[in-house]
């Protein structure tokens, strides 16, 4: 940053998606969930730095590896993107269906006669209409655009799928046909790390739920359990659920920490009813898929807990 300062966007995250698993990663704008994903593909700016590794596959360190194997290896073939903001990564001077068309003939193979075909059927698998096809980026609404970049993700059928905000835009039968192409992308064997800001979307297509705050992931948990019984853990994730319409509609008191001016103990402490001493001066470990000293197991949302509810 300017004079020097550096800013820890993202620390610590370790975590693990497997073939046919569905990850989803949620939190607050700013917590660094999308900063995470562009870590993964070597799409950080120039003053970016990372450290540590993220293995794909076994045989590649996508933290260490250069920007040709990334390109020609990685991006499209191994891993592919639903970006956070489509528009911009649509080619402005080239129609959906050239994009489409391109992408098939570099990943797939098809060429000459059977293009035209392919790419609608490669529109159809992420609900894009074919009427729209040869609608250039800036044509498109920003629905469209989503739907259209998903479809560009889809094609190769890449191991990994990093699907950022892949719900953007979309009415909630969209949003409900997405997800559903995304897990049945998945159940082909497939893995998947989505980042959502829709819990709902999150609860009907993920396996396990990761939950970041302040550029830390806090906890890990299993989906059905997540949402279910017995809940969440961490006091900040037991506060997003409840802060749903169709759940106790109460919001989380405060707002997040600035990422250059984290407190020294648990980021959330300033907004979590069961802070005390130890976690405004001791930053909890992250430890059995969970960072936090006073975890809350079974409790109630910590408003209504201490309101008597």
């Amino acid at each position: 940053m300017r004079g020097g300062r550096d800013i820890a966007a993202v620390t610590g995250a370790r975590f693990s998606v497997a073939p046919g698993e569905c990850l989803a990663l949620v939190g607050e704008s700013g917590c660094g969930k999308s900063v995470l994903a562009s870590a993964l593909l070597g799409l950080l700016p120039a003053n970016a730095a990372t450290t540590g590794s993220a293995v794909l596959g076994g045989d590649t360190d996508l933290l260490t590896a250069g920007e040709r194997v990334l390109a020609r290896t990685v991006r499209g073939r191994r891993i592919g993107l639903v970006p956070q903001s489509p528009a911009a990564h649509l080619t402005p001077v080239r129609t959906v269906r050239a994009q489409l068309e391109e992408s098939l003939r570099e990943l797939t193979g098809v060429r000459g006669n059977a293009l035209p075909k392919a790419a609608v059927e490669a529109a159809a698998r992420a609900s894009f209409p074919e009427g729209h096809l040869d609608r250039y980026p800036h044509e498109l609404s920003g629905g469209l655009a989503q739907r259209a970049a998903t479809a560009l993700a889809l094609i190769g059928d890449a191991p990994l799928l990093l699907a950022d905000e892949p719900t953007t835009g979309l009415d909630r039968d969209l949003v409900e046909r997405t997800v559903d192409e995304l897990r049945r992308h998945t159940d082909e064997g497939r893995a998947l790390l989505i980042i959502t800001h829709d819990l709902a979307a999150a609860e009907r297509i993920a396996d396990r739920v990761a939950v970041m705050y302040a550029g830390r992931i806090v906890e890990i948990a299993e989906a059905a359990g997540f949402f279910g019984a017995p809940g969440p853990r961490h006091p900040y994730a037991r506060g997003l659920l409840a802060a749903l319409p169709e759940r106790d509609f109460l919001p989380i008191p405060g707002m997040p920490p600035e990422l250059g001016a984290l407190p020294e103990g648990c980021a959330f402490a300033d907004r979590c009813a069961y802070a005390d001493a130890r976690c405004t001066a001791e930053r909890p470990a992250f430890d059995a898929d969970l960072a936090c000293h006073h975890a809350p197991a079974g409790r109630t949302h910590p408003l209504k807990e201490a309101a008597g509810a």
